[in-house]
């Protein structure tokens, strides 16, 4: 993917790669089927397979930047000095409302399962409680640091594949190609509802805060740190790829509209599985994975957030300035989810729109800037010019996508 200059040695490549994949895969996957349904899965497959590859290269230049600083050195301290103050506003703007809009989803998501979960255990436990008692959990993780997190995650994914497995084994085993292939909608138009698919699966490729994360824990080692990056968001691509095909193989095109009235959120899409398949083990096992499927991109979004507070503030890696850190990393999101306990969707929309300025547009000046000051002696992202320029136009076509579908200009599958 490009080329490597330096090698050092640093710690496992399976605690980075679970890092990112476990970011990345988690409960952002449960909003593409609903948003992706207008589409169906071949056009969408071809959306995801592109997103993917402009994302992983946008992850490629941050770390093509950042190794020219110092290992602690976040988004704030880097776009200041390559790009500017006035980028470094906006791109900061951009960074805190993305990350802390995914932990408000995150925390909406986790209060819609757990609260599904008691559910079924004949527990009545309201969404809202559900959701700050899991987001203290996660907090505590976090705040032990960078390690606990990776250990906790690699435990959460480990899990979450175990019964991802499980689960659409038996799902894909139920897969009827009339269903996948659509034949009941003899004429049927997928094209149109193509363009707003796009910044869903941006937000739900979303790993960009954890690079500098990684090089605080590798050191600067870009061959391995590329190696996490290359190969966590692979794994996300081929899950996502089964998961779209055990959705949408077994819930029928129209029906996903009654889902997206009901808000898409995570416990109305277990639900409308759990009902084409009428079996309680698989219900079980859906229930299951959706509560590490939360879980690990919980962790995963809120340890960029918190690196990248700690960096914006100074606070140091003491208990104490990790304490800061961490309320100032979930306050917030938490206030959210008590206030407004579904709005995944939406959330997730969101965060689409502000990560194309620092998941892409960014990345791709910073890498630009970085060449022409430091000539990237550590490591350069392959494609030159082009490439910076690809990934340019990527973000401003998503930006521009999102606005267009805000003033709902584009055309939507209902």
């Amino acid at each position: 993917m490009a080329t490597l200059t330096t090698t050092q040695t640093s710690p496992s490549l399976l605690g980075g790669v679970v890092i990112i994949g476990g970011t990345i895969i988690g409960a952002g996957m449960f909003s593409l089927p609903v948003v992706m349904s207008g589409a169906w899965f071949f056009w969408s497959m071809a959306v995801l397979i592109f997103t993917w590859f402009c994302m992983l290269h946008s992850g490629l230049m941050i770390l093509e930047a950042n190794l020219n600083y110092r290992i602690g050195s976040s988004f704030d301290t880097i776009t200041k000095d390559l790009l500017g103050k006035g980028w470094n506003v906006v791109n900061g703007i951009s960074i805190a409302f993305v990350l802390y809009i995914l932990t408000y989803a995150y925390i909406s998501a986790s209060g819609s399962i757990l609260h599904h979960t008691f559910a079924e255990m004949s527990l009545n436990v309201p969404a809202r409680a559900a959701g700050f008692g899991f987001a203290l959990l996660v907090a505590f993780v976090v705040w032990l640091s960078t390690k606990a997190v990776s250990r906790m995650t690699a435990i959460v994914l480990g899990a979450k594949v175990i019964t991802f497995f499980l689960t659409f084994g038996s799902l894909l085993g139920h897969v009827q190609p009339a269903t996948l292939f659509n034949v009941a909608e003899s004429n049927a138009s997928y094209a149109p509802y193509l363009l707003m698919t796009l910044p869903f699966c941006l937000a739900s490729f979303g790993y960009h805060g954890n690079v500098p994360s990684l090089m605080k824990y590798y050191g600067k080692d870009p061959k391995t740190i590329v190696k996490c990056l290359v190969y966590g968001t692979l794994m996300a691509l081929a899950l996502y790829t089964i998961w779209l095909l055990a959705t949408m193989g077994n819930i029928p095109r129209p029906e996903f509209i009654g889902i997206a009235e009901k808000g898409g959120n995570i416990d109305v899409l277990v639900q409308a599985l759990s009902g084409v398949l009428n079996s309680r083990s698989l219900d079980l096992l859906l229930v299951v994975f959706s509560n590490f499927a939360v879980a690990s991109s919980f962790l995963g979004v809120t340890l960029g957030l918190f690196d990248y507070l700690a960096d914006l503030f100074g606070f140091d890696d003491s208990a104490l300035g990790r304490f800061k850190t961490a309320l100032l990393t979930f306050a917030p999101p938490v206030v959210g989810g008590l206030l407004f306990p579904n709005g995944f969707l939406y959330a997730i929309g969101y965060a689409g729109l502000a990560a194309t300025i620092w998941a892409a547009i960014v990345p791709a000046l910073l890498a630009r800037a970085s060449r022409k000051r430091f000539g990237s002696p550590k490591f350069r992202v392959w494609g030159g010019k082009p490439m910076i320029v690809l990934i340019l136009l990527f973000g401003i076509g998503n930006a521009l996508i999102h606005i267009l579908s805000s003033f709902n200009l584009l055309p939507v599958y209902q």
